[in-house]
């Protein structure tokens, strides 16, 4: 009866002593004065806020896939090194970590469902908040201040390794001019995975020159800046989904570390790493799909021609988007009609051109799309016939900088 008192007072005890270490000494047991029976609770704990917790989620949920082809794929893995909390997230093809400062008495790992940890946070309202991970069944009980929260967690021990850097070569970029370079390339990739090679921008590194390349057989954009500096020559095609991701959490300034073998492409940058799984697949010659006797020069601005053919895009086939271009010295018709629905628009725009005329379409959401992504006042049209590819320049060009438009006619019906 004694023993069971005792006992019972000292889990009592033990659950008012800071960081849940005791120190007690059983006289009743007659042990010696110096006996110190200390139990230390094995869970592993750390706590953190709320909304600096979501942001990192946010940032790495990204890489988690619709359909994962393992159920612990659509967790987060948890990593704790001292006050150091590590994110991960991978669909096996695209990785992301990040870092996160907190508090904890211990390390470990732990695989977390990312929905319904997402969710939770997201119906929080900034606070402080406690993990406590069982270390037996990875059962894991989040606290706040409203309440308790408890779900089932994963050993993290299970989830797949997160590719690291082996064997690499490297080259910093500035981060606003990699952003740009995906933004100008990323809307011209293919969505054919028959041809895999199109579903990805093209690197291509020459020493202090990185150009991009994307194409998805109708239109092509070539992105290329300099002033890099580089010790090596190569190129890859790195997938759009990874370059996506990318482009939505590169920071607004500094450099952007990037490290490549044969088979993984990685970015780093503040505590973000990201890696990526390179297509395996040959990039097409894309240099010789671009004419260079390109006798007809046409220059417009580009606020109107592209709000110009939005009108008259109303007006075209849904199915081919056929817009018509009529061009003269002085003067250009932008015209559309879908016979099938009696449906017929045109408009007349000024403009400067140097050529015989000519008549020529052009997919008008295709073009809609490139004139988005240039950024001057006025753009050049260079183009020779009716049935080759129209190729699009900005009509002032930064100096560190080059960027090539290319878009293929629709052909003409008679």
């Amino acid at each position: 009866m004694v023993c069971c008192l005792s006992f019972n007072l000292f889990i009592f005890y033990s659950n008012l002593i800071p960081n849940n270490q005791i120190e007690l000494v059983f006289l009743a047991f007659k042990l010696p004065p110096k006996k110190i029976i200390t139990i230390t609770n094995l869970n592993m704990k750390f706590s953190t806020s709320s909304s600096d917790l979501l942001k990192q989620l946010q940032l790495v949920g990204g890489a988690i896939g619709s359909n994962p082809v393992l159920p612990i794929l659509e967790d987060f893995l948890f990593n704790i090194e001292g006050s150091s909390l590590t994110i991960a997230s991978t669909d096996l093809e695209t990785s992301i970590t990040t870092k996160l400062e907190i508090q904890a008495d211990k390390n470990g790992n732990v695989a977390i469902p990312a929905k319904i940890l997402l969710e939770t946070l997201k119906a929080l309202p900034d606070q402080p908040i406690t993990f406590d991970i069982d270390d037996e069944n990875f059962a894991v009980e989040i606290t706040s201040a409203y309440g308790k929260y408890k779900l089932a967690g994963e050993n993290g021990q299970d989830f797949p390794t997160i590719p690291t850097p082996d064997e690499v070569d490297s080259i910093e970029l500035p981060s606003a001019s990699l952003n740009k370079a995906i933004v100008k390339t990323l809307f011209a990739t293919s969505s054919d995975e028959l041809r895999p090679a199109m579903t990805g921008v093209f690197f291509q590194i020459d020493f202090n020159k990185v150009t991009f390349v994307a194409t998805d057989a109708h239109k092509l954009v070539k992105y290329a800046f300099d002033e890099i500096k580089s010790d090596v020559s190569t190129s890859f095609i790195v997938p759009k989904k990874a370059l996506n991701l990318l482009k939505g959490t590169l920071p607004s300034g500094g450099d952007v570390k990037v490290s490549f073998n044969k088979a993984h492409v990685f970015f780093d940058f503040g505590d973000v790493n990201m890696s990526c799984r390179l297509i395996d697949a040959r990039y097409p010659d894309y240099n010789a799909v671009i004419p260079v006797d390109n006798p007809h020069l046409l220059t417009l601005g580009r606020g109107d021609f592209q709000s110009s053919l939005k009108r008259i895009g109303i007006y075209a086939n849904k199915t081919t988007n056929q817009v018509i271009l009529n061009i003269n010295d002085t003067n250009m018709d932008v015209s559309a009609q879908d016979l099938d629905f009696s449906n017929e628009a045109s408009e007349k725009m000024s403009c400067t051109y140097t050529g015989e005329p000519l008549t020529i379409g052009f997919n008008s959401k295709f073009l809609v799309e490139m004139l988005g992504v240039l950024e001057s006042d006025e753009i050049k049209m260079e183009l020779s016939t009716s049935t080759r590819a129209g190729i699009l320049l900005p009509a002032e060009k930064d100096d560190n900088e080059e960027i090539l438009m290319l878009v293929m006619p629709v052909m003409l019906s008679n």
